[in-house]
């Protein structure tokens, strides 16, 4: 597969600068313990900082590969892109509060003092978490069609065009879970915990996805393993 088509643009640049503002957003607001003790307790919130650091990370990535293999920078994909950035930076403090909340809840890790929330609380908390990912991953699949619509612009190799269309379901998978959960949660606000769970489902669904981009992949007739290798 062809990793890169183009120098990196200053639109990427001006991205990657936004994703790493993001990743310090995220530990910010820490400071240096007085005390032992104090050390302790803030260490007992390492697993909420690296599942946000890996959120952060794995919306990053997707990101760069879409952009490694488009190159596209009309305007249109400049305010999608913009839009993406705003949503990633709009929710890291949200997501970072969720996320340390529910750890504390259903865990009791945590920092003593940090953040809580009453039970009643639990479905609109999942709908603003939700959202968030509909919204992040629906501007993904935005850009997605708008690449479709302008693929005559950019080279991308018969292996290429099959990741970028199981890429694309994979954003569809996504947002889809994120749309459940938040009907889970309106629904049935008492259970709120079951939008959450929903969530369990991403890894298998998309593994499965990626299993088919494989086969689809293997699939390709021979004349295009050999333009794969350069010859």
């Amino acid at each position: 597969m062809v990793a890169r088509y183009h120098e990196v643009s200053r639109l990427e640049g001006f991205s990657d600068t936004v994703f790493g503002f993001a990743l310090t957003l995220l530990v910010v607001s820490l400071e240096v313990p007085s005390s032992f003790e104090g050390l302790i307790n803030q260490m007992t919130g390492f697993y909420g900082f690296a599942l946000m650091f890996a959120m952060v990370c794995w919306i990053w990535y997707e990101h760069n590969w879409f952009f490694r293999r488009t190159g596209l920078q009309d305007p249109w994909t400049v305010v999608l892109n913009c839009v993406l950035l705003f949503v990633v930076l709009f929710y890291v403090y949200p997501m970072k509060f969720l996320t340390a909340a529910l750890i504390y809840e259903f865990f009791g890790q945590g920092e003593v003092d940090g953040p809580r929330f009453a039970a009643s609380s639990g479905a609109t908390l999942m709908v603003l978490y939700s959202a968030g990912v509909v919204l992040i991953f629906g501007v993904f699949l935005m850009l997605y069609r708008h690449a479709s619509r302008r693929r005559h612009l950019f080279r991308l190799s018969p292996e290429d065009d099959v990741m970028f269309t199981y890429a694309r379901r994979g954003h569809l998978i996504s947002m889809s879970l994120g749309l459940v959960s938040i009907a889970l949660a309106v629904a049935v606000p008492r259970y709120a915990a079951l939008s959450g769970f929903i969530y369990f489902l991403m890894g298998p669904l998309h593994a499965w996805n990626g299993h088919l981009a494989g086969r689809a992949i293997a699939a390709l007739p021979p004349a295009v393993g050999l333009d794969r290798s350069g010859n």
